[in-house]
């Protein structure tokens, strides 16, 4: 393969990053297929945010997180036996459909004023957890340890580009078309991420050792996916900074939230929202945000993740979304005002899309193709989501029990950025270790 010249594509990719003759279809469709992945559910985003902030509210968003949770204690396992019995193509297509046939009827069910809030924002948890793990087990189960550090940076890079597209197309579509159309696009979207997948699933069959059988249709165990977690220590330190990168993060999205809840009815009320109702004033205020959050993680993504990762190395690479958040929590906790809020969690969520994802997929590399089907799923989705629940019980026992303001919350948040750090520590050294062996 090193005797090959680069064609164009792998020439062009190579001004991000390494890339060896022969890698840059592959490279290309995997960043095409997350492209499309993350324009669907950025899509989603503000029809999500506007339902939920206008049928329940900031505290309604907080405490919805609790049932996203319950309902991945049935679907993470429901998913690993799936895993166990089909192969990862028919897995991918069966589980991709499921989800495109939701989104029809939610629409369908908007039709007739069913009230759709609270189960959208819980299906809407889970739709994009389940699907972009199941994206990013694919990728790592494509790429060897050596490919995906040098790749995944350029395939991350997707997701921040569909992030952009997605928030950006939503926010010109809210007024025109109206907000429950954008559930017939998604679908459409969707749809179409399954032609991509089968494409890059033919390219990458390939004999196993000396036999004929195919890497892709070998069975997986049939441990359960959270005793895969609970058995590994490495495993599980990822599950618990997950847990704590989000228990931090949506504690920041409650302060979002409630913050701009505020300024929408206030804006409303006083005649200066521009003839937008509170739903489409929210709804408009997220679309914006989103764009700028995924603009600034696009441009972060593109020309320092790679280098970040390369030179700097994960050891160091991990630490970056921590000390970002610590600082922009301290700052919350003396300036609790709209615009401080916007921007420390622009400065967030941008890098936790970016160098932050790219991390965490990287960690899954050295890691066996049960552990990535199936602990993954559970990493990415449940744990997620006990974050979340952790979460809403923060804002529960803090607003009823002490009273708590934002500047309380953003205080929280920075004890539990420190513990969050020190997990990072040891997730890259245990990563150094496999790595090596690997």
């Amino acid at each position: 393969m090193n005797n090959q010249k680069k064609n164009p594509v792998e020439r062009l990719l190579g001004l991000f990053t390494k890339v060896e003759p022969g890698e840059g279809t592959t490279c290309l469709l995997l960043t095409l297929n997350v492209f499309a992945l993350l324009t669907t559910y950025y899509i989603l985003k503000p029809v999500r945010e506007a339902l939920i902030l206008v049928g329940g509210g900031a505290e309604i968003k907080s405490y919805a997180a609790a049932g996203q949770g319950l309902l991945l204690l049935g679907a993470v396992p429901l998913y690993g036996i799936l895993a166990a019995r089909f192969p990862r193509r028919l897995l991918i297509n069966l589980v991709t459909l499921f989800f495109v046939a939701c989104l029809v009827a939610f629409y369908v069910l908007a039709q007739i004023d069913v009230p759709l809030g609270v189960v959208f924002y819980l299906w809407v948890g889970v739709f994009n957890l389940m699907v972009i793990a199941q994206f990013w087990a694919f990728a790592n189960d494509v790429y060897t340890v050596d490919m995906g550090n040098r790749l995944f940076p350029v395939v991350a890079f997707g997701a921040s580009a569909g992030a952009v597209f997605g928030s950006a197309l939503a926010g010109k579509l809210i007024e025109p078309v109206g907000v429950y159309q954008l559930l017939l696009l998604s679908a459409g979207l969707l749809a179409l991420t399954l032609l991509v997948t089968n494409l890059i699933d033919r390219r990458d069959r390939r004999p196993s050792g000396d036999t004929d059988v195919v890497i892709a249709d070998e069975p997986l165990g049939k441990e359960n996916a959270f005793m895969l977690v609970l058995r590994n220590r490495y495993l599980l330190l990822i599950a618990l900074m997950i847990l704590l990168l989000n228990f931090v993060n949506t504690t920041g999205e409650y302060i979002l939230g409630k913050t701009i809840a505020s300024a929408a009815s206030q804006a409303v009320a006083d005649g200066t929202a521009g003839g937008l109702s509170q739903k489409q004033y929210i709804g408009q205020f997220y679309a914006d945000f989103f764009t700028v959050v995924n603009l600034v993680g696009l441009v972060f993504q593109l020309f320092f993740v790679s280098r970040i990762v390369r030179f700097l190395g994960l050891r160091v690479a991990i630490l970056v979304l921590p000390v970002i958040a610590f600082g922009g929590y301290a700052l919350l906790a003396f300036f609790p005002v709209l615009a401080v809020v916007r921007w420390a969690k622009t400065a967030e969520n941008a890098t936790d899309y970016s160098l932050q994802n790219t991390v965490r997929q990287i960690l899954f590399l050295p890691t066996t193709r049960e552990q990535k089907y199936k602990a993954k799923q559970a990493i990415d989705s449940f744990f997620v989501r006990a974050g979340d629940v952790l979460s809403a019980l923060l804002v529960y026992v803090g607003i009823n029990l002490f009273a708590f303001r934002t500047a309380h919350f953003a205080m929280f948040n920075m004890a539990l950025v420190l513990v969050w750090i020190g997990i990072s520590v040891l997730i890259g050294r245990h990563n150094r270790k496999l790595t090596a062996e690997a």
